[in-house]
């Protein structure tokens, strides 16, 4: 590849117009990208390992460091350490991103599907996105793909993470699932609050994500009305009933250590 030849890169469900140009990926600059880019900037100041954002190109388009390697999406299961190291990966990024800006700096910042009302947890700066399709498993572990970034608390980021990489297969027995979901957790190491807190947050994130996929079917709002006819709404509406009927098995595995 040379330095200026573009090369779509089609790995991802709500993105359009992503390309690579030699070691970089250029993207739709979008009303959130600076502040977005200055996330990842302070992430990296504070020592984690996250694309390095690179300005804008002279299109418009957002340039950021290409990270080399698949993704863990269509590769094999990850074994029980590769979830311990899911879950540290996670926990990395949430204590530094809570240690950046105060609260009160988060605000306005719109993001797709926020934390419920009722969720009580600090706000802090979170990826909203952070599943196998956006992991590179290559010599780095890196989450890509921060466009969605925004507010949000540890317990829903984090029951994201762990219904993506451990409950996102309605057809595994539980059992198998909740060993999964206790060592992507365990490496995460949450106190009992936190794990009291996602033993409501796992239940619930699923199904915000189907109900968003549904109403976006009716009103038509791109690219989510695509993704559900593509098999996403009956996708996420399966996992969603999977992880509530088996609610009280995910609840034993995350109190069990709490």
């Amino acid at each position: 590849m040379t330095g200026t030849e573009e090369t779509p890169l089609t790995g991802g469900n709500a993105a359009v117009g992503v390309v690579r140009v030699g070691d970089t990926v250029r993207k739709p600059w979008l009303p959130t990208t600076p502040r977005v880019h200055a996330l990842l900037s302070a992430l990296r100041d504070a020592g984690l390992d996250v694309p390095e954002p690179r300005g804008r190109d002279e299109r418009g388009r957002q340039v950021l460091e290409h990270v080399p390697g698949p993704v863990a999406l269509g590769g094999p299961p990850l074994t029980a350490a590769g979830l311990r190291r899911v879950g540290a990966l996670v926990r990395r990024l949430h204590d530094a991103a809570a240690a950046l800006d105060p609260e009160a700096d988060l605000d306005p910042w719109p993001v797709l599907l926020p934390p419920p009302d009722d969720d009580d947890g600090a706000r802090l700066p979170c990826h909203h996105d952070l599943a196998p399709w956006n992991l590179v498993v290559g010599r780095r572990w890196v989450f890509i793909d921060w466009d969605g970034a925004g507010p949000s608390t540890r317990s829903w980021d984090l029951a994201y993470a762990a219904q993506t990489f451990a409950l996102d297969d309605p057809d595994l027995a539980p059992g198998v699932s909740a060993e999964r979901l206790a060592a992507l957790v365990d490496g995460y190491d949450p106190g009992p609050t936190l794990r009291a807190a996602l033993t409501t947050a796992l239940v619930r994130r699923p199904a915000a994500m189907r109900d968003h996929l549904a109403a976006a079917a009716v009103s038509g709002w791109e690219p989510w009305a695509r993704m559900h006819r593509e098999g996403h709404g009956e996708h996420w509406a399966r996992v969603s009933a999977y992880v509530e009927e088996n609610a009280a098995v995910w609840r034993r595995v995350l109190l069990r250590s709490a």
